[in-house]
């Protein structure tokens, strides 16, 4: 974690001190569950809540605990035994280490996908406050890089808002498939332990059992979880992408907000460049690289083994972070992108109304023109605009082969902006459910 990437409530899930806690809680509701089921006495589970709950774990007296036993989870039972006192004795009984391990991470990703939804929600606002501000703002669309017909702004908002919410679904799937607990004991057998208890620390920690956890809970859930969000960030990029090429200086139709004081470049005074988004595209780079790691975590030797450990205490943090980070400063480019109309009507009519090409196509086919034909007589008269300039109108109007198909009424009916909007109310009520 970066903390110029970082936001505070994301990065305090995966802090040490969260994490010992969330390990406590685990280990005292499962002496809680023993205790009545009779496994063992029930004061000594409440001594362990009444001695741990309100105790600040010493993260430096942990770390030099397992410098010397080489084990996180010993290290932190011997601490806890130094709080506890002799009844701590009772604490982890027939548990094994990933119990511990995988229920505790399993919480961090269900509190982090928790503030991602919300982070979701933010951009969600943002995109449909600005679309229904410019639902009706022509522009140009491009397919190619290339003008190709009129939408509205608000339209490739609306658009975004439909990405996104397909992302808040995906979150919550993810959110789901992540949100179990296993309390099996080694080699998952509940040997040692009883079911029951699995199923109240569950409960307790707002997860479901799993349903056969091995000795470790199988990490096709967690890979599903990092693809999860390695989806997401590219849907950030995307978004990114769009608003870092509307900036473009001949394109310029949006640009990031420019406050008051802020610097473009240490050479050039004049320049505003797309910092925040081209910092977005690189962010979602990296959520994207965790993506593949978490799919190799999945073939773990047997019942267990560790070589998903290493890789999950990096991109656990990470990816969830930097998630964060991004979705947050996306909603905040949305909320404040200046956008600028008149220059989207000009570049609209750079083309000299090449835009209303396949209205014209259409036109002459509803006439009797062959498609061909039509194609043919539409596009002898685009490329000379396309080259040269001029008004593609006046050049259909003048060719004697269209004209005696269309009128020139009819032909300047066909360059009606207008046109292209008329299904603009229907897609927002798809979107949004009003229009």
């Amino acid at each position: 974690m970066i903390p110029r990437y970082s936001r505070d409530a994301m990065v305090r899930i995966w802090t040490p001190e969260t994490r010992f806690r969330i390990w406590f809680e685990i280990e005292a509701h499962a002496a809680t569950a023993m205790a009545e089921i009779g496994i063992i006495p029930r004061d000594a589970a409440e001594t362990i809540w009444r001695m741990g709950e309100p105790a600040v774990f010493d993260v430096e007296r942990i770390d030099a605990i397992e410098r010397e036993t080489k084990h996180d989870v010993i290290a932190f039972l011997t601490h806890l035994s130094e709080i506890v006192g002799p009844e701590a004795r009772f604490v982890h009984q027939g548990m094994t280490s990933s119990d511990v391990l995988d229920t505790c991470l399993n919480v961090q990703l269900t509190r982090a996908a928790d503030l991602l939804i919300a982070d979701v929600d933010l951009l969600l606002a943002a995109l449909e406050k600005r679309a229904f501000e410019h639902k009706l703002t022509p522009t140009i669309g491009r397919s190619h890089g290339i003008h190709a017909e009129p939408v509205t702004f608000g339209l490739k908002l609306a658009q975004a808002h439909a990405e996104f919410a397909r992302a808040r679904r995906r979150l919550e799937a993810a959110r789901a498939e992540v949100a179990t607990c296993a309390i099996s004991g080694a080699v998952g057998t509940f040997a040692n332990i009883d079911p029951r208890v699995e199923e109240y620390v569950a409960a307790k920690m707002g997860l479901a059992p799993e349903p056969v956890s091995t000795q470790v809970i199988p990490r096709d859930r967690h890979a599903m979880f990092f693809a999860t969000l390695a989806v997401v960030a590219s849907s950030v990029e995307r978004l990114a992408t769009e608003v870092r090429h509307l900036q473009r200086t001949e394109v310029l139709e949006a640009e990031e907000y420019f406050s008051p004081g802020q610097k473009g470049s240490s050479a050039m005074p004049h320049k505003r460049n797309p910092v925040l988004s081209e910092n977005l595209t690189g962010l979602a780079r990296m959520v994207r690289a965790y993506a593949a790691p978490a799919m190799e975590n999945v073939a773990l030797w047997h019942e267990r083994d560790i070589s998903h450990s290493s890789v999950e205490r990096m991109i656990g943090p990470d990816a969830t972070v930097t998630l964060d980070f991004a979705l947050v400063r996306l909603a905040g480019v949305i909320d404040k992108l200046l956008v600028y109309p008149a220059r989207m009507q000009a570049n609209l009519d750079r083309l000299g109304g090449l835009v209303h090409s396949q209205r014209v196509l259409l036109a002459l086919t509803q006439k009797g023109v062959s498609r061909e034909d039509a194609y043919r007589l539409v596009q002898r008269n685009a490329m000379p605009v396309w080259e040269r300039g001029g008004d593609f109108l006046e050049n259909l109007s003048a060719d004697a082969d269209v004209t005696a198909s269309l009128s020139k009424a009819e032909l300047a009916e066909l360059f009606d902006l207008g046109y292209h909007f008329k299904h603009v109310d229907t897609i927002f009520e798809r979107v949004f459910g009003r229009s």
